[in-house]
């Protein structure tokens, strides 16, 4: 999991550009109180900060559901590359992953888009994960979010539940 996280930054920070605006751009997603989340990890660098969470009775190395916020400020990007950048990250760990785009569209000004990828395993780890994952280019920080199972594919039930939870998140500028 951490090999992912380390390849997003990588791959973003690499081909993004910079943005001059100081405004500080949040992203609120409302995570389903039933898990009881807890912080599982919060890495900070520089303009990026990832923070993992995980459900109250589990831990980081140990998850059967995870999720993931990462925001990084100042990174310009089209919308659109972001399914195809994350996929090619994926395939360089998974064996057989599959990328698909469920939904792009422009909420209020801000461009997202919502897709998965579906991994039936990986090289040295023969356990499946598979990823829901909501981007939204903000006006000076690019947010990148998903929600991760360990099954080959993910339940319609869970593509329904999830793709509204990310799509009522909110985007703030203080």
């Amino acid at each position: 999991m951490k090999n992912i996280f380390a390849s997003i930054l990588i791959l973003m920070a690499g081909v993004s550009g910079v943005s001059a605006q100081p405004k500080n751009e949040t992203l609120k997603i409302f995570w389903p109180e039933e898990y009881k989340w807890k912080i599982g990890s919060n890495q900070q660098s520089g303009t990026q900060q990832l923070v993992e969470i995980v459900p109250g009775n589990e831990t980081i190395n140990n998850w059967s559901i995870i999720g993931s916020m990462l925001v990084m400020k100042g990174v310009q990007m089209p919308i659109t590359d972001a399914p195809n950048k994350l996929y090619l990250q994926t395939q360089k760990r998974a064996m057989n992953p599959k990328l698909t785009v469920l939904e792009q569209n422009t909420t209020m000004g801000y461009k997202w888009v919502l897709f998965k990828i579906e991994s039936p395993s990986f090289v040295g780890n023969p356990k499946p994960e598979s990823q829901l994952y909501y981007v939204v280019q903000g006006k000076s920080a690019l947010f990148v979010n998903f929600v991760a199972i360990k099954q080959k594919q993910l339940p319609v039930a869970f593509l329904s539940k999830w793709s509204g939870i990310f799509k009522r998140s909110l985007l703030t500028i203080k």
